[in-house]
């Protein structure tokens, strides 16, 4: 596969990527020499190949220059959700040991308690301010050279589980080919969606979380432009897509839902006919959202099913969605088993854990016990999702085991719910998980962001379980209503529950 210095040499003056907000543009021949000089910075600092680095970033132009600076010096580099605390960031700088820690000078406090719990490390740097006991960062790479080290080698990241459902685990999977020039992991989707050195892909999602780090640098590898947004904005992604006539795109349902909820002026006012692939993941899509997003962009919506694991990837266009609605489709790699609680394989139809066979090994570092976990005695692997396959071999999915209730016996899935409440007009977001009940176990509770807070009360509360009521069956109706001015889902789409369900629980 080509490399960034193959594009630096053809394309020199073309845009790696653009800056959504301020339009700021780093060509090929930029980008490979400042990725040259991080290169040199990480051997200057003791970093050597095989060893660690954590990056905290908000979405800039430098988050990218690391990637490929660690890509090309055989080191492995962590991103950090900007959204965690102190305690959090400072597990993850310790648990993959990483040697130099990077951050956002807008996440300073953060940032500078965190390295204090950190002993191990030997450097700290800061981007865009300053921050105690951190360098410039942007002062230490300038002063080394743009020359290419002598020990270049593939540096791979190590990304950690969003935490919704307990601590981060580190997730490692070591580079089977270490030469610059190795396949990216995402080659068979990129042939799939169609990626190709005239691609302008539309990033809008934060750049620590797995897809858009894994997309933008497929897309980049392969001489595409990426446009990345500082922070996403319903109405901004529309009017980037029109203003760079991009042709791919990266989404989380969350997003759809705020672009439909634009008002028809705003949605109707910008062109985007240059959309060829509008792929979206990490959460289920509600069916109705879905089907809106189809009647208004066209049959160019494409699903998929994986996860930061890799443990199998599943597939679908816009007309197998239409004809298998609620599906995320068959799979690209890896063979879908569904399990019941005996780990015996179910038939067709019947919902259990989702297992893939046929996948190369992870592990989650420095954990051998939760590994081992994630595996079957047959070597098939699982990170905990339910749902089922239809007789032509389609995965639906269900949600997540650890957030299944049980009420009387039965068995409901919050995803449905929370599927159906987002499509009520006042609703902007919604969680849905059981809480204690003496009589049945578990009783169906849903917390509520509404468009406009100021709504709030008991007697929408009644009227959002009538309408529920109307288009649910009895069980699965909530037996009561909360309302939040701001649900605790991340910016990657990941909707962290946990904290929700510990709270009344």
């Amino acid at each position: 596969m080509p490399t960034i210095t193959d594009h630096a040499i053809a394309t020199p003056d073309k845009p790696a990527f653009i800056m959504g907000s301020s339009g700021e543009m780093v060509t090929f021949a930029e980008l490979d020499a400042r990725a040259n000089q991080i290169a040199q910075l990480l051997r200057a600092s003791g970093v050597q190949t095989g060893e660690h680095i954590a990056m905290m970033l908000k979405n800039c132009r430098e988050f990218f220059e690391v990637v490929f600076g660690c890509a090309r010096a055989g080191v492995v580099f962590t991103p950090i959700s900007t959204h965690l605390k102190q305690e959090e960031t400072a597990y993850i700088i310790n648990n993959c040991n990483a040697r130099l820690f990077i951050a956002s000078a807008s996440l300073g406090d953060v940032a500078v308690e965190a390295a204090e719990h950190a002993p191990n490390l030997v450097g700290k740097f800061v981007i865009g301010g300053e921050a105690l006991g951190f360098e410039d960062w942007h002062t230490a790479v300038s002063a080394q050279p743009t020359d290419p080290i002598a020990d270049q080698s593939l540096g791979v990241p190590m990304l950690y589980s969003s935490g919704t459902t307990g601590k981060p685990k580190g997730i490692f999977r070591a580079p089977e080919n270490t030469s610059l020039d190795a396949p990216h992991p995402l080659k068979l989707a990129g042939m799939y969606f169609g990626f190709n050195d005239s691609t302008v892909y539309l990033s809008p999602a934060p750049l620590y979380h797995s897809a858009p780090l894994f997309y933008n640098t497929l897309n980049m590898t392969g001489g595409g432009t990426s446009v990345i947004m500082e922070r996403f904005d319903p109405e901004q992604a529309l009017a980037l897509i029109e203003r760079y006539k991009a042709t791919h795109s990266q989404w989380v349902p969350s997003m759809f839902i705020r672009m439909l909820k634009l008002p028809e002026e705003a949605r109707s006012g910008y062109d985007v006919s240059s959309m060829r692939c509008a792929i979206h993941a990490a959460a289920p899509c509600p069916v109705d959202i879905k089907h809106q997003m189809i009647d208004w962009w066209g049959p160019v919506i494409f699903e998929y099913y994986s996860s930061t694991e890799g443990v199998g990837f599943t597939i679908i266009d816009s007309e197998g969605w239409l004809a298998h609605p609620g599906s995320v489709g068959r799979p690209l790699t890896g063979v879908p088993k569904i399990l019941d609680d005996d780990m015996n394989v179910l038939p067709p139809g019947e919902v259990g854990q989702i297992y893939f066979d046929e996948i190369a090994r992870f592990e989650y570092f420095d954990e051998p016990g939760k590994t081992e976990e994630a595996f079957d005695t047959r070597g098939w692997g699982t990170v905990g999702d339910m749902g089922y396959l239809d007789e032509e071999g389609y995965l639906y999915l269900t949600d997540r085991k650890n957030f299944m209730i049980i009420t009387g016996g039965v068995n409901v899935y919050p995803a449905e719910i929370e599927g159906l409440l987002v499509t009520h007009p006042q609703v902007a977001d919604v969680a849905v998980f059981g809480i204690p009940n003496e009589e049945y176990g578990e009783e169906v509770k849903a917390v509520i962001q509404l468009l406009n807070h100021d709504e709030a009360g008991d007697e929408l509360a009644f009227d959002l379980i009538q309408w529920s009521k109307e288009r649910l069956s009895s069980v699965k109706v909530p037996k009561s209503i909360d309302f939040m001015e701001q649900l605790p889902r991340m910016e990657n789409g990941k909707l962290y529950k946990r904290h929700l369900m510990d709270a009344y629980k």
